[in-house]
């Protein structure tokens, strides 16, 4: 795992679920004010998430990809309005959830939840394993007494930890311990939806291996929908039946994993596969080279955002703006070289 690219593919038919994604979002926006001028208005706002697009479907797992600052972690908190939205829409199983009220939300989040990138700051130090698990349980009232430490107890055998670790504090646990009661934390309200931001990237080599071993396991057995948050390409390539790229806060390609990793369209997908260390069989490395740094989300570049690194720019990536459209079945892309 790791930066490992392995040929194994996942398996995946869309025609073998529902017909209707379980999340999707419209021209969803977030972006975040910056300095304040005299008159207390902002001086301007990070572009964290620029009217993105996105659908993903019951047992479907998406890679979302890219640089340290594209708006990934953002995009994914937005979806489950720990940070709300400033437009667009976020349809979870057909609901539109974007301007709900605290209690609508509630019941909410028993469908989607998320699994933290740092198992041991997203974990309380005061509470026993038991509470931490049992919490989510209590609030929703599904469960108390007996009947709770049972199910706390079957949800931890469910990740492979056992009764022993029931009272037992954080701390006492290794990296890949803390996560497997995250992720039991997040089961434990029984949702139809994860968003599981860099789970494993806090985790050794073959600890990875065990904890996407587990994720694969609980999506096979509950049907769960992910969206999978990361920058790790090698990871994405094993795990993930489709792929997200996004630069500068905008979805710029969206592929199923193989046409991504054997075909992808859009120059700035191309840098990030040459960009891992251990390379696909029978693709050259550093083909598609960057330059220059990635620009700042506060004032990011006209037309294309790639456009200032692009190796292969012309005059209209400068000015115009490239939409997301689809050029190939399920293959999408916002890029000129591309458009109709």
């Amino acid at each position: 795992m790791g930066n490992q690219v392995t040929t194994a593919q996942p398996v995946y038919n869309r025609s073998n679920t529902s017909p209707n994604p379980i999340l999707e979002l419209r021209g969803l926006k977030k972006y975040f004010p910056v300095g304040r001028s005299l008159l207390g208005k902002p001086e301007g706002f990070v572009r964290a998430v620029d009217n993105v697009d996105l659908s993903i479907y019951p047992g479907e797992t998406v890679g979302l990809v890219g640089e340290s600052g594209c708006g990934k972690t953002t995009l994914g908190r937005t979806i489950l309005r720990l940070t709300e939205p400033d437009a667009g829409q976020v349809l979870l199983d057909g609901e539109d959830i974007t301007h709900l009220g605290e209690k609508d939300m509630r019941a909410i989040r028993q469908k989607a939840q998320l699994v933290f990138q740092d198992p041991y700051s997203s974990l309380d130090p005061r509470f026993t394993v038991k509470g931490i698990i049992g919490e989510p349980l209590k609030v929703h009232k599904l469960a108390q007494g007996q009947a709770l430490e049972e199910r706390v107890l079957t949800l931890l055998q469910r990740v492979g930890l056992n009764r022993e670790h029931l009272y037992r504090f954080p701390h006492e646990f290794s990296g890949g311990q803390r996560q497997r009661i995250s992720i039991a934390r997040a089961l434990a309200v029984e949702p139809m939806f994860l968003v599981l931001d860099e789970p494993t990237s806090a985790l050794d080599v073959s600890v990875q291996a065990q904890i996407l071993e587990l994720l694969k396991e609980l999506q096979d057995e509950m049907g769960m929908a992910y969206l999978f948050i990361t920058h790790d390409l090698g990871v994405v390539r094993h795990f993930c039946h489709r792929v997200t790229v996004m630069y500068l806060g905008k979805v710029i390609e969206i592929a199923d994993n193989e046409a991504l990793f054997t075909h992808a369209l859009h120059p700035y997908t191309n840098a990030l596969i040459d960009a891992i260390p251990r390379p696909i069989v029978g693709k050259r490395l550093a083909t598609v080279p960057m330059t220059d740094e990635i620009p700042s989300a506060l004032d990011p570049p006209s037309g294309c955002r790639f456009h200032t690194r692009c190796p292969k720019c012309m005059d209209v990536c400068r000015n115009q703006e490239p939409e997301l459209i689809e050029v190939e079945p399920n293959h999408y892309v916002a890029c000129h070289l591309h458009g109709k």
